[in-house]
């Protein structure tokens, strides 16, 4: 008797079970190769094993009522990602590239925070800092669940993105990103958000030492540190940790490949 097999889990990581069987194969996804321009190599990738890093593109950074504004910083340039990813993001959607927002978004009781941590962010101890209420709206500072924490409305996310909250510069570190990434079978990561120097390149600098492919999307990034820092990320990209591209060359490698 031939018993119907079930599958458990999420293509591409997904076995065919019935009481007798256990398919362990896990058929590949069709190849949906592009070629890429970056600035040191001409890339050959996949983006059926790519995604998109979207990384702190939220109120507390970007928006001018939130934490950072507060705080003295000027946020027009973390605002400069807004309209490139309005227009890239559709596009990555719309050839099964996901969308995944890694958002600052701490738990309220901030049991897995450091003194340390906390220090970065008031050194004082009688500022606002991590969970401190904004004095201009209420919203507690990059805590989940909050405003504070929230992608800018700028940028809507759709029901199949995927959304993770980090409490580190780097997504890595005690959160599920890897776990995700691995189960949807992507080797291939694209970085965008803020600051450039700060958390997109932690993130990025442990993706290289997890031994993922690592294409920073310059246009789609920026940074409030000063300029040096910016080119200092630049360069420790391309010498080290991977490549540099923008979106123009993302859209001619799509639209020049011939699987559409």
């Amino acid at each position: 008797m031939n018993l119907p097999l079930r599958k458990l889990g999420l293509a591409p990581n997904a076995w065919s079970v019935n009481q007798a069987i256990a398919d362990i194969t896990r058929p590949p996804k069709i190849p949906q190769t592009i070629i890429l321009t970056t600035e040191t190599k001409i890339l050959h990738l996949d983006l059926a094993k790519a995604a998109i890093l979207v990384i702190d593109m939220q109120n507390d950074f970007c928006h001018p009522d939130g934490w950072l504004a507060h705080i003295g910083v000027d946020v027009t340039p973390t605002r400069k990602p807004i309209e490139p990813l309005q227009k890239l993001l559709p596009v990555l959607r719309a050839v099964g590239v996901p969308v995944i927002w890694l958002n600052w978004g701490n738990r309220p009781d901030l049991l897995n925070i450091s003194p340390g941590l906390l220090h970065v962010y008031n050194p004082t101890g009688d500022g606002v800092g991590l969970g401190d209420r904004l004095p201009k709206n209420g919203a507690k500072v990059l805590t989940a669940g909050s405003w504070a924490a929230a992608v800018v409305d700028e940028l809507p996310q759709q029901p199949e993105d995927i959304r993770i909250d980090k409490y580190r510069m780097s997504g890595f570190w005690d959160t599920p990103l890897d776990s995700i990434l691995r189960n949807l079978g992507k080797t291939t990561i694209f970085f965008a958000g803020v600051n450039a120097d700060q958390c997109v390149l932690t993130t990025l600098c442990d993706a290289n030492f997890l031994g993922y492919d690592c294409i920073f999307i310059q246009d789609c990034t920026a940074t409030t540190s000063p300029e040096y820092c910016w080119l200092a990320t630049l360069y420790n990209i391309k010498q080290c940790f991977g490549f540099v591209t923008e979106t123009s060359e993302i859209f001619t490698a799509i639209n020049n490949s011939n699987w559409q």
